[in-house]
């Protein structure tokens, strides 16, 4: 199935001239096939160029307005696909936004780390950033009738939703895709960081935090569980969210006395690589961590539903040193929207604690009947 994405209508009508446009993503995630259909339908001259080949190095190298006068004709609308593999391409890009009128210039990058050091200074005021995920159910849910989108969750909660699975129908190819892109894309762009040698503690601490994925997370603790520092532990989960594996929640807390907000809870942006990462796929029946996957899963589909519709929230989870707890908490103008995520149908009232301190919040369990209303 051939899904269309949300950003293939509404890039183009984002494009500036003399600005950049960002497309952040973890390799696979779809960019490429993105910007292809993009520049397919756009009605100007277009030029693009991949920054994982050498010829598109020698093209830019010369860093003057004549050379990229030369190299972009009457090229109204620059794309570079993996951006970042360009050597200085932010000082390049903010010479040809400033002085050839009326380009625009649209890029990928598959790494926030090394996105930012090479534009981040250069570009300022120059540039805006969109992130692309796996896809979202919003996309998925364009194609396909209730029924389908019913009858697709069980492989979602656990084989995700890269693009590339679209085309599987086999078990196996599925689970032998995830580990790939695990092995083969996502470890080594975390690898080349500055050199780390370290595989086994990489690999380690991507399974711990796999298999705690929605509990908070002590660093001295991981610390001394795969015998590194907490500064370690700190830097490899920056590494981690900054190829778009992984990301984190804070506790909400106003300074009451009872509530956690010195540690963070972590989420992986998809249960498929999740899964992977631990080598998980027996199905939700035969599994102890379904309410894991359900968390996860409705927490990544809220933030994509959220980020694509360009709706901004402050997003928290809260709980107490006495165990009450709620999963999620958003924050819009001051109000807050709690969210308590149930696989199965059991009731949950709010928290007392909870209602007594923050008296205006609204609660919502979210569960399967209705968790579509929520990440739609």
């Amino acid at each position: 199935m051939e899904v269309n994405r949300i950003y293939e209508n509404l890039i183009p009508a984002k494009l500036q001239p003399n600005k950049v446009l960002v497309l952040l993503g973890a390799r696979r995630v779809g960019k490429t096939q993105l910007i292809k259909n993009i520049i397919k339908n756009a009605n100007e001259k277009v030029l693009f160029l991949n920054g994982d080949d050498i010829e598109t190095h020698n093209l830019l190298e010369i860093q003057s307005t004549a050379n990229f006068r030369r190299v972009l004709g009457d090229i109204k609308l620059l794309v570079i696909d993996e951006a970042q593999e360009v050597p200085n391409i932010g000082k390049k890009l903010k010479l040809m936004v400033d002085t050839i009128p009326d380009l625009k210039v649209l890029i990928t990058g598959s790494s926030a780390f090394e996105i930012n050091n090479q534009i981040g200074e250069p570009l300022v005021g120059r540039m805006k950033t969109l992130n692309l995920y796996p896809i979202a159910q919003l996309e998925f849910s364009k194609q396909e009738s209730y029924l389908d989108t019913k009858n697709n969750l069980e492989e979602r909660l656990i084989f995700g939703s890269y693009p590339e699975l679209t085309k599987f129908t086999n078990r196996e190819d599925k689970i032998r895709y995830l580990k790939e892109i695990v092995n083969n894309h996502l470890l080594r762009d975390i690898l080349a960081f500055e050199g780390i040698k370290k595989r086994d503690k990489i690999i380690a601490l991507l399974q711990i935090i796999a298999f705690r994925a929605g509990s908070e997370i002590s660093l001295e603790s991981i610390g001394r569980e795969l015998q590194i520092s907490k500064n370690t532990v700190e830097k490899y989960l920056d590494l981690f969210s900054k190829v778009f594996i992984i990301y984190s929640v804070s506790g909400l807390s106003r300074n009451r006395d009872n509530e956690i907000t010195k540690m963070k809870k972590w989420y992986f942006v998809d249960n498929g690589i999740r899964n992977a990462i631990i080598n998980s796929f027996n199905p939700l029946n035969m599994r102890e961590d379904v309410g894991k996957l359900w968390e996860n899963y409705l927490n990544s589909e809220r933030i994509k539903m959220l980020d694509y519709n360009e709706k901004y929230v402050l997003d928290y989870f809260w709980r107490t040193h006495t165990k009450q707890e709620i999963d999620r908490i958003e924050e819009v103008n001051e109000q807050l929207s709690a969210f308590e995520y149930k696989w199965g149908k059991s009731k949950t009232k709010i928290p007392t604690e909870f209602a007594k301190s923050y008296p205006n919040a609204t609660f919502e369990i979210i569960n399967q009947d209705n968790h579509l209303d929520f990440i739609l």
